[in-house]
C-alpha cells in the first residue's frame, strides 16, 4: 500500500499520546529517527524472532500480534489500534519478536528507532514515565486477560468483551456494537475457538440479550446482558 499524499511526521508524533507536551524541538529529533510504513491489509510486518530495532505506533488501521503453536493453530496475543503502540518491552530488553504482527486492515504505522528514542529517554524523564506508565497498563491488561482465561467460562468472556466494547454513555439501556474485527480472530484473542465463539453468540441470541447481524451485535438491553455476566 502507498501514498502519495505528503505527510507531516512531526505533526503526526505531536499528537500522539505519548508525545504529549514534548517540546517542538524535541519531537523533531524523533522525527529524524522515525519512518513511515504502510501495510496493505494481510502484510506481515514482522516474524516471531527478527530483531526489535525501535517500537511502532498505529497512526490508522489495525495489527495483530499472534504466535503459531507447534500444531499450527493461531494465538492472538493483541489486536492494536489506532493510536496505539507496541514492541516497546522487547526493545528495551534488546530480544527479538516473540510473535509476529500482521495488518487486519490497510494500516499506516510510524517506526520510531531505538537508538532516537534512547537519547530522548535521557533528556526527558517525563518521557520515560509515559512509557512506563504504558508498559504497566499492558502488564495489567495482561493479568486480567489471564485471570479471565483461568476463572471465567466462554460466556463471561465474551459478554465482558462486548461490554467493554460499548459507546461511553450506553450505560443500561438499548445499544449497539460492530466487532473490531473478525470472529475468528476475536475468538482467538479470548481464548476460544470460533466453533465455541459462534456457539456462544447463538445462545445469546436466543435468551433475547444480543441480535447478531454479521459484525453489527445489537443489545436490547445491557443491563440484562451485565446482569447475566455473573
Amino acid at each position: 500500500m502507498s501514498s502519495n499524499l505528503p505527510i507531516n511526521v512531526e505533526a503526526l508524533l505531536a499528537r500522539l499520546p505519548l508525545f504529549n507536551g514534548l517540546a517542538p524541538d524535541e519531537i523533531a529529533r524523533l522525527a529524524r529517527g522515525t519512518r513511515e510504513i504502510h501495510a496493505a491489509k494481510g502484510d506481515i510486518l514482522f516474524h516471531k524472532g527478527d530483531p526489535c530495532n525501535g517500537f511502532h505506533i498505529v497512526v490508522y488501521g489495525q495489527i495483530k500480534l499472534a504466535f503459531t503453536s507447534p500444531q499450527g493453530n493461531e494465538k492472538v496475543v493483541e489486536i492494536i489500534n489506532q493510536g496505539q503502540s507496541f514492541g516497546e518491552a522487547l526493545m528495551f530488553m534488546e530480544k527479538p519478536y516473540i510473535v509476529y504482527a500482521q495488518a487486519l486492515a490497510d494500516t499506516h504505522l510510524l517506526h520510531v528507532a531505538k537508538a532516537t528514542l534512547f537519547a530522548e529517554l535521557e533528556r526527558d524523564p517525563a518521557l520515560s514515565r509515559k512509557m512506563l506508565a504504558g508498559l504497566s497498563m499492558r502488564l495489567h491488561q495482561l493479568i486480567n486477560d489471564v485471570e479471565s482465561y483461568s476463572l471465567q467460562s466462554g460466556k463471561q468472556r465474551i459478554i465482558g468483551f462486548l461490554l467493554r466494547e460499548l459507546p461511553e454513555g450506553d450505560a443500561d439501556g438499548d445499544a449497539a456494537i460492530t466487532l473490531p474485527t473478525s470472529k475468528g480472530i476475536i475468538a482467538s484473542r479470548l481464548n476460544l475457538t470460533q466453533e465455541h465463539f459462534s456457539r456462544i453468540l447463538h445462545e445469546l441470541s436466543e435468551l433475547g440479550l444480543i441480535v447478531v447481524a454479521g459484525r453489527r451485535i445489537h443489545i436490547p438491553s445491557v443491563a440484562r446482558l451485565r446482569s447475566h455476566e455473573g
